[in-house]
């Protein structure tokens, strides 16, 4: 009887255990099925996870971002799979319909937002540091301005032309203008090497000085090395440059913009950076050209043009004498007078920058 007793008491318990066993592998199943399903957000979400974060509280943030459902499971699956220690800080992107298995490795990887910055070519410092002060997800004051030039334009990614430098939420503004500045130093090591023979510069920043010019007189990429051939003439010869952008950055730097078109007597405007009344080269850049200028400085179009006006479209008319100069001025200004005079009896008329 007794034997009997415990017969049935061993084929009890070991149902119940196989029923536990059963039930154990079928929410093991069920959790890592539901651990690997798509999430319940139909739009991606950004998640910002601060350094020191606990595995409990990043959960609590991924629910409340309705990025993970339900967030025991998750916390449980990282657990599980032994990444508790390995999630990383950082603001990242989880797509759409993300599964938890997804966010963790995503959380693994590190692979956090990166935001772009632009620095169009030839802004100015101030307008530069103007632009780190405003664009929020940088960290930290606003550093001292660096001279004038030092810093290589591209997109940082936020606008227009060029390359973009990436940066992280949280960058300091000051290692950013560092990184700015250290790609200029880059380029420079890379393009100076290799300029054509016998430019009439004697170092880098001679070249970046030219290249400021350059990058303010013409926005069409197309002729910036002429451009730039028209100077290296110039200043092989001993002329004046007489750069209209270089007069215009002598009056800013007075604290004397002007407010339209440059007259005469700004031309006559005496300082070393208007390059109407001093020989050479200025003392320093007007602007921070970007790579495009920099490069047509150093390997400059082979030109016979010491004189270029604007054409009216955007564009310039490039001449080798004075008097074929002098021509191109006088229809260049035959145009502006005739436009003026389209506005005044037609105010939609489209106007031509002077």
């Amino acid at each position: 009887m007794a034997r009997q007793r415990w017969r049935r008491l061993l084929i009890a318990l070991f149902a119940v255990l196989s029923c536990a066993l059963l039930a154990a592998i079928g929410g093991y199943l069920w959790g890592e099925q539901r651990f690997r399903a798509n999430g319940p957000h139909a739009e991606p979400k950004i998640v910002l996870l601060q350094s020191g974060e606990s595995l409990a509280q990043i959960t609590r943030k991924l629910a409340r971002a309705g990025v993970v459902a339900p967030g025991w499971l998750f916390h449980a699956g990282v657990r599980v799979a032994g990444r508790a220690r390995a999630l990383k800080a950082g603001e990242y992107a989880i797509p759409a319909r993300a599964s938890m298995a997804d966010i963790m490795a995503l959380l693994v990887s590190g692979k956090v937002v990166q935001h772009q910055l632009t620095i169009p070519e030839g802004w100015r410092v101030p307008e530069i540091m103007a632009r780190l002060a405003a664009t929020e997800p940088l960290s930290g004051p606003l550093p001292a301005a660096p001279r004038e030039g030092s810093i290589l334009p591209e997109p940082y990614l936020f606008m227009v032309p060029a390359r973009a430098i990436l940066f992280i939420r949280g960058e300091s503004r000051a290692d950013l203008l560092a990184r700015m500045q250290a790609a200029q130093k880059r380029l420079l090591r890379e393009l100076w090497p290799v300029r054509a023979p016998d430019l009439p510069l004697a170092n880098p920043w001679e070249a970046v000085i030219l290249a400021s010019i350059v990058e303010r007189e013409t926005s069409v990429a197309a002729e910036r090395p002429r451009v730039a051939g028209v100077f290296v003439n110039r200043l092989r010869k001993g002329m004046r440059l007489q750069s209209d952008p270089t007069v215009r950055y002598a009056l800013i730097a007075a604290g004397q913009p002007p407010a339209g078109p440059l007259t005469r007597q700004d031309l006559r405007f005496q300082s070393p950076y208007n390059s109407y009344q001093a020989d050479g080269l200025p003392p320093g850049p007007i602007a921070n050209p970007g790579r495009a200028a920099i490069a047509a400085v150093l390997q400059p179009e082979r030109t016979d043009a010491l004189y270029f006006v604007a054409d009216g479209d955007g564009g310039h008319v490039f001449a080798r004498s004075l008097s074929e100069h002098n021509a191109n001025v006088a229809r260049y200004r035959k145009l502006m007078r005739a436009q003026r005079a389209q506005r005044k009896t037609d105010p939609a008329a489209p106007a031509q920058a002077e």
